[in-house]
């Protein structure tokens, strides 16, 4: 019985130190990929996510930051065709995530996002297709955790944009902001490697509230 104990309380310590190496590795990663002004210093953070989500199958943290480094490219594109290719990538590494855990609103609001950028390559084509993919993985982003502050932002953004598009007032997506800016001083996650950015995207959007 004595040895039996041993082995499992060996077996558990082993599993506690695998872990905290894990998220030690992750939270030095995560800093790097939002500090990173390049493309190849987000390609460098990305290729380390990636090698951390091959290695540990059940973490979907690795793959979500992954989608998150190729769609800050993407972002950083001028050129459609080039924005298009990131943000293929950033939808491969989020559905990887996906396949992990399907309903974590962190993933489904970073779809969202991509959506959204997605739209911003040919606004007048593509529209009527990825507004509406778009505010449907956001509703359900809220839906899942309705503290998600990058959710209510960019479901901000969203609503005024419709609004600005119909001419009418853009009084729900600036209480929608107001709620956003809201969760990001209050909402607190269990998880150490739960994502912190978006705050920037409602600051630029806080003069349109006025």
């Amino acid at each position: 019985m004595k040895t039996k104990l041993t082995f499992i309380l060996s077996l558990m310590l082993s599993s506690a130190i695998a872990n905290d190496r894990y998220t030690d590795q992750m939270i030095k990663n995560i800093e790097t990929v939002y500090k990173a002004q390049t493309n190849e210093e987000f390609q460098s953070a990305i290729n380390l996510f990636e090698r951390i989500g091959n290695a540990e199958k059940t973490k979907w943290e690795p793959f979500y930051y992954a989608s998150f480094g190729y769609l800050m490219q993407a972002v950083r594109q001028q050129e459609g065709s080039k924005k298009d290719q990131f943000l293929d990538l950033a939808a491969s590494s989020l559905d990887k995530a996906k396949a992990i855990k399907e309903n974590e609103s962190e993933i489904v609001a970073l779809e969202g996002f991509i959506y959204m950028i997605r739209l911003t390559v040919d606004p007048a084509t593509r529209g009527p297709q990825y507004s509406s993919m778009a505010m449907q993985s956001f509703g359900k982003a809220i839906g899942l955790n309705p503290e998600n502050p990058r959710a209510l932002t960019f479901m901000a953004q969203m609503q005024y944009g419709t609004a600005q598009f119909f001419k009418s007032p853009t009084t729900e997506a600036c209480q929608t902001l107001a709620v956003a800016f809201e969760k990001y001083e209050t909402y607190k996650s269990d998880n150490p490697l739960a994502p912190t950015w978006g705050k920037g995207a409602a600051d630029d959007m806080k003069e349109q509230c006025k």
